[in-house]
């Protein structure tokens, strides 16, 4: 009698393992959530996605690595325009790594703006865009992220802004090997947004710690004065072309339909692509609409995207 209630039990916690997600939580005691360690890739939380509550002061920039763990991602990427003044802050920092420690995530990246064109054919405006970012490698390191976003602006001619971003890009990543961080750029806006400009300038430079960060939306090349896009490249295409380099992922969200697929990006798609580059590191998301909340906006980008995991 006791071997057979042994395996009794057995059998019924047997099939309560199997059943998983199946299970309410009221069993559990917790609810059921796809984690990290079951993706191909790892998630992270854009600080872009909340961007208008920061700026507006509704959320502080401290609470930023709470807030991405209360989403379940295990990684934070900031945004330098959203703590532009605290570059050289080690009290500041201080504080940032000891809420990052509290929420359990680590930092990954810094996305950096403002700093000036790293594409512009003027040798010595480059030269200054170029110095204006070491703080933020600086940076980056203090706070154990492991990459820097730039951007590549300021070029007029193709070829000619090819050349000084390749220039930039290989004096930012010599910097930055002695502290272990990547040099990454974003398609985002521009030449940046030719998938094969930008992988052209990823073999000229040819530094391991060099690569790109393909973002799922930012594929306008040029845009009128009213910010409406006028020539774009095809975002699959354009992923195809940026995922070899990639040290990052960024899921771009703005609207969705009513059955939780984003209006006009092919989720499935694009990470279905991601997955047979052999990519596995960290895909942040980065909800940019207006109508929703920014709550709400990064829940649905994360449903979706565990959604087509679980399909893929």
């Amino acid at each position: 009698m006791k071997r057979r209630n042994f395996l009794q039990k057995s059998a019924q916690t047997g099939a309560l393992l199997t059943l998983g997600s199946l299970i309410p939580n009221t069993v559990l005691g917790m609810p059921f959530t796809k984690t990290d360690t079951e993706l191909f890739f790892k998630l992270s939380l854009a600080e872009w996605s909340f961007h208008r509550a920061i700026k507006s002061g509704e959320m502080d920039h401290l609470d930023f690595a709470a807030k991405a763990q209360s989403f379940g991602c295990t990684g934070v990427e900031y945004v330098s325009n959203l703590f532009k003044t605290k570059a050289k802050d080690k009290t500041y920092l201080k504080q940032m790594n000891t809420r990052v420690a509290d929420a359990g995530v680590e930092n990954v990246l810094i996305m950096i703006g403002g700093e000036g064109n790293l594409a512009t054919a003027n040798a010595q405006d480059r030269l200054k865009a170029i110095e204006r970012h070491y703080k933020w490698i600086d940076a980056a390191h203090f706070l154990g992220c492991k990459t820097i976003r730039v951007d590549l602006r300021g070029g007029t001619d193709k070829t000619e802004a090819a050349k000084a971003s390749a220039a930039s890009l290989a004096t930012l990543a010599n910097f930055a090997k002695s502290s272990n961080i990547n040099v990454v750029v974003e398609n985002h806006g521009g030449f940046s947004s030719d998938g094969v400009w930008l992988s052209n300038i990823m073999k000229q430079v040819g530094l391991s710690n060099c690569g790109t960060l393909p973002d799922f939306g930012n594929f306008c090349i040029t845009k009128d004065k009213n910010k409406n896009c006028l020539e774009s490249y095809d975002l699959y295409k354009g992923m195809e072309e940026l995922l070899p380099f990639a040290k990052g992922v960024s899921a771009k969200s703005k609207n969705f339909a009513a059955d939780g697929t984003e209006t006009d990006i092919d989720f499935y798609k694009i990470m279905k692509l991601v997955k047979e580059s052999g990519y596995t590191g960290f895909v942040g998301i980065e909800y940019e609409g207006t109508l929703l909340s920014e709550d709400e906006g990064v829940q649905k980008t994360k449903d979706l995207l565990l959604k087509v995991a679980k399909q893929l």
